[in-house]
């Protein structure tokens, strides 16, 4: 009888827990802390590192190192890989690889959406199995449609990956159209947003333990605007995504007023902050740990 033929190891299916289990571990055992890996050309040079693929590697694996003991999460941003051509890719790929191994979570912010084939195309180079670019989740825009969303919800489901879908972000333009409606019976464009997301994750809720692996991304220093636009974050089912901890100016208390009774779903993101500490691993590590400290505290 003939050997049954091998499955290339790039399309064995993989079984592992849905994406808001394991942050949900994660976050359990090291805390709600994600690092923003943003290698912006003047951190780079704070570094003593030219602005090139070299500079960027060594940039990269350092965080890692620094960070994978401390942190649930590490958040690439794809634009400041993506600017280096093709060699940049080539080192974010590196980069996912090394967090995979280190046992760190990653979300690649990479802001995806598109309609139709599209859209397939970017959930297959993010959340497909095998991808050299598969994160553990990946952040989506849907101002194209909540529903042009689904072939990245779907497939991440599929895979035991995550989305986070941008709701309430602080940039003043933001407001142009994430607020739309907030006086209206139908409500505001982020609420809409945040119930879509809502109905995605009880949509699972049979097969999976513990969160959703639906989150939102809500800036940390959106202020009262939670409340104001009628967000139910608590009832949302999944984790929240919160940059703007550090430089941006939001502290752990500013977290917990502007978040309230969905504070535990919270995972506090902070960049240049913990990156200053560079270019050692250890100063990166320490400044994690005082972050980490203030949001635990």
């Amino acid at each position: 009888m003939p050997d049954a033929p091998s499955v290339p190891a790039e399309t064995a299916a993989v079984h592992r827990a849905p994406f808001g289990e394991r942050l949900g571990d994660a976050v359990a055992e090291r805390g709600p802390l994600c690092v923003g890996v943003d290698p912006h050309p003047s951190l780079l040079a704070a570094w003593g590192l030219a602005d090139d693929a070299d500079g960027l590697r060594r940039f990269s694996l350092t965080v890692v190192e620094a960070v994978a003991p401390v942190a649930a999460a590490l958040k690439p941003q794809v634009a400041l890989y993506e600017r280096h051509g093709s060699a940049g890719i080539a080192v974010l790929e590196e980069l996912l690889a090394a967090s995979a191994d280190a046992g760190l979570l990653t979300i690649a912010d990479a802001k995806r959406g598109d309609i139709g084939s599209t859209m397939a195309a970017y959930a297959d180079a993010w959340l497909r199995e095998g991808s050299p670019l598969a994160a553990d989740a990946v952040t989506l825009s849907p101002y194209l449609g909540f529903e042009s969303l689904r072939p990245a919800l779907d497939l991440a489901a599929e895979t035991g990956r995550g989305a986070f879908v941008l709701a309430l972000t602080s940039n003043p333009e933001g407001a142009s159209v994430q607020h739309v409606g907030g006086g209206g019976p139908d409500g505001s464009v982020a609420r809409r947003i945040a119930e879509a997301a809502a109905a995605e994750n009880r949509r699972y809720a049979a097969s999976a333990a513990g969160q959703g692996s639906v989150g939102l991304v809500v800036g940390a220093t959106v202020g009262d605007a939670v409340g104001r636009l009628g967000l139910d974050l608590a009832a949302m089912g999944g984790p929240i995504l919160a940059p703007g901890l550090g430089a941006q100016g939001a502290t752990a208390a500013v977290l917990r007023e502007t978040f309230g009774a969905a504070y535990p779903q919270v995972l506090g993101t902070s960049s240049r902050e913990i990156l200053a500490g560079g270019p050692s691993a250890a100063g990166v590590r320490e400044r994690a740990e005082r972050t980490l400290a203030e949001l635990a505290a």
